[in-house]
């Protein structure tokens, strides 16, 4: 079962598969490859818990609203369970499933001590108020709080909350529990945050993306970008880059996909972003559409908005050698399969969108503490962690002859399972 043309096996799907269903078929992957029991399988892969839970709330107007929150809390053998909290339409119990789940092999690929969690709320941020925000957050705290907390489940933004929503999730709690900042993370640097949070996961997909290049022989003035979302993942990842003099061609928000032969002009981007909301309007690129953008004759893709945008329908159109995915889950199964075996590297969510976490473990590692690092050694530790992490994925990818995605979950899988057999039943 271990070979590696079972490891790269192409997968053939005649229906479409569900983010967890998803997730699965990775972690069987994986655990073929280190010939891991059913029985063991069964264990890792089951959430330890589910909550769903109803968040009834009075809008702006008067009316009541029931809407459904969920929580799952994936594996907690190698420590606290930490993941995202999402605001967003399509939130349902199995992507929170999936996402739980990988969080459990992502905090397991960069070895901090953390397990996995997801947390979501089925709602449209973008028509709720400020305040009709705060009312949700609080309600669904109230649900869920007994079951959250710094040496249990620690909470943190994802698509659709931020900050702010962190430091009312933090208040919240506290009135149950007591003060402790270190219950939540991604909080405002003036509220017990971490300097270099919000910026973490884009810049760590750059100093990867920077990685993998180095490993490959390659020069970033020679590799071409489009970044598939502008969000706070892809307008750090760009601002990143372009730091590093990788010409980025062409990035996407909500409003559409923005492109320059020659290279866009981030910064003024960034500033264009920070003053309109979004990049509605900006005169200074051609406007495309996102599939337009996905199908660039570039050197690197960098999907960092939602899930499932590279699929069965469009992964032909796809001209790039280079993925690294700023989002989670950005390629369904059947498409990772084809451009692997066409020779694209793709450097997996797992690793590639791990920095957010990992200085959520340095904003929980300094509420505990009660010293806060300077933005230096912030910077410096994601680094070292994220650069250490990436050497073994590539190291066991090249022993085992499997894609960097196989590596990453076996490596993952392994940690896991052995913190899982010292614990004991």
């Amino acid at each position: 079962m271990n070979d590696a043309a079972t490891a790269n096996k192409p997968t053939k799907l005649n229906r479409p598969l569900k983010p967890n269903e998803a997730v699965q078929l990775y972690f069987d992957r994986a655990a073929d490859q280190l010939e891991l029991p059913s029985e063991i399988r069964r264990r890792l892969i089951m959430a330890r818990r589910e909550l769903t839970v109803q968040v009834p709330v009075e809008m702006d107007d008067g009316r009541m609203e029931t809407l459904v929150g969920y929580r799952v809390q994936h594996n907690n053998a190698r420590g606290p369970m930490k993941g995202g909290l999402r605001y967003h339409w399509d939130v349902d119990l199995d992507e929170v499933r999936a996402l739980a789940s990988l969080m459990t092999w992502k905090t397991a690929v960069v070895n901090i001590p953390y397990g996995g969690a997801k947390g979501g709320i089925c709602v449209d941020p973008r028509k709720l108020s400020r305040k009709e925000l705060e009312r949700i957050t609080r309600k669904f705290i109230d649900q869920i709080h007994i079951a959250i907390g710094p040496d249990v489940d620690i909470p943190a933004p994802d698509m659709g909350t931020n900050a702010e929503t962190m430091s009312w999730i933090r208040n919240q709690w506290e009135k149950y529990h007591g003060f402790n900042p270190a219950c939540i993370t991604g909080k405002p640097v003036e509220d017990y945050g971490a300097k270099g949070r919000e910026e973490a996961t884009g810049r760590g997909c750059g100093i990867l993306a920077f990685k993998l290049l180095k490993r490959l022989g390659h020069r970033p003035a020679d590799c071409r970008i489009a970044i598939q979302g502008f969000g706070n993942v892809g307008s750090h990842a760009a601002k990143f880059m372009h730091e590093s003099e990788f010409p980025i061609l062409a990035v996407s928000d909500i409003s559409g996909g923005y492109y320059n032969s020659n290279g866009l002009n981030i910064p003024e981007m960034l500033s264009y972003l920070l003053k309109h909301g979004s990049l509605e309007g900006y005169s200074e690129a051609d406007k495309i559409s996102n599939e337009e953008l996905l199908a660039l004759d570039v050197e690197m893709l960098v999907p960092s908005a939602v899930g499932n945008v590279i699929h069965e329908e469009n992964m032909r159109s796809i001209k790039a050698r280079f993925i690294i995915e700023g989002a989670n889950n950005p390629l369904h199964p059947v498409a990772d399969d084809y451009l692997y075996q066409n020779g694209v590297v793709i450097l997996p969510d797992i690793l590639a969108n791990a920095g957010g976490v990992t200085v959520s473990y340095f904003e929980w590692v300094q509420n505990r503490q009660y010293y806060s690092w300077d933005l230096n050694r912030v910077r410096q530790q994601l680094e070292y962690i994220l650069s250490t992490a990436f050497d073994e994925v590539w190291q066991m990818s090249l022993e085992r002859n499997v894609s960097l995605r196989t590596a990453a979950f076996m490596i993952a899988i392994k940690r896991v399972n052995r913190a899982t057999e010292l614990g004991g039943s």
